[in-house]
């Protein structure tokens, strides 16, 4: 590289490259092989280069300049050309590990006119008599766009499985027609950042107390969460079994410590990060004559 390329180089992208020597994605993907989500450690903070929760702040707003450039730039190629690239985030984890924190502090760095949001609830009448996936196509994300997929495919490998809304034979069949899927969508143009948040049971129990303490939080809490966490060992099984049959090499699973709310965000930011530099991104070139344009201003 030049001196002059280096010269151009953003402080924020030196600083960032500097303090990251080996990707986040190799550090939180999770090997192929069987999966003991008991033994995945929900505190840790790997890769993290700062020095804990007292400079998390700087460390995001580092990640937040480069990311709001680089997600400008694959907006604006999906504005100008129909096969643009885009991004598919996808957030599962149980209730309380920080889905919706992650969109409020992760994805909330960026233009929010470049980003796709979908929560996926209980499917209603009409998404029920079409295939699973009905309604997770219709909810990608087009050219330029990222995609947030709050829960996501996954609910019809874990919820129906561990709560018995659909037959065995059913949902044993769905992690191959997912894993095509998203091999398909990988093959199509569409990056996909698939974010496993792992908090612990301990941890969860104290958010949701936190919860019923403050009149504030009280919006936040379902009583349903607690049936469900009772049924935690059945939907600790079934994410082991999803975790480990559908972490392809197209899709990866990457494994994020929630129980830090502060290294959870830092995270998932960069994983989006690190994927946006990969495509090595450049702004659309002008259809027009520029020389022509600025003639025309300056008379104007």
């Amino acid at each position: 590289m030049s001196k002059k390329k280096k010269s151009d180089k953003s402080s924020s992208e030196q600083e960032l490259a500097e303090g990251r020597k080996t990707s986040l994605h190799e550090l939180l993907r999770l090997p192929q092989g069987p999966v003991d989500v008991a033994s995945l450690d929900s505190r840790a903070t790997p890769g993290y280069p700062g020095k804990g929760k007292v400079d998390a702040p700087a460390q995001s707003e580092l990640v937040g300049q480069r990311l709001d450039e680089l997600q400008e730039r694959l907006y604006a190629n999906g504005r100008e050309h129909e096969d643009a690239p885009s991004v598919l985030v996808v957030l599962q984890g149980m209730d309380t590990s920080g889905k919706g924190g992650v969109i409020r502090h992760a994805i909330g760095m960026v233009d929010p006119q470049g980003i796709a949001l979908k929560a996926f609830k209980k499917p209603t009448k009409e998404e029920l008599s079409h295939s699973f996936l009905w309604r997770i196509r219709k909810a990608l994300p087009g050219p330029g766009m990222i995609g947030i997929f709050d829960r996501s495919q996954y609910e019809d490998v874990l919820a129906v499985r561990v709560e018995g809304l659909v037959p065995v034979e059913e949902w044993e069949k769905r992690y191959e027609q997912i894993n095509k899927f998203e091999a398909d969508l990988a093959a199509s143009g569409t990056k996909i950042i698939k974010c496993f948040l792992n908090v612990s049971r301990e941890e969860q129990g104290a958010r949701l107390a936190e919860r019923l303490a403050n009149p504030e939080k009280h919006w936040k809490y379902n009583p349903g969460d607690i049936d469900a966490r009772k049924k935690w060992p059945a939907y600790m099984e079934a994410y082991a079994d999803l975790l480990e049959r559908c972490n392809t090499d197209p899709a990866p699973w990457h494994v994020v410590p929630a129980d830090r709310k502060w290294y959870r965000n830092w995270a998932v930011a960069q994983l989006l990060l690190e994927r946006l530099e990969e495509m090595e991104l450049s702004w659309p070139v002008a259809d027009f004559d520029v020389a022509k344009e600025k003639a025309r201003l300056a008379r104007s």
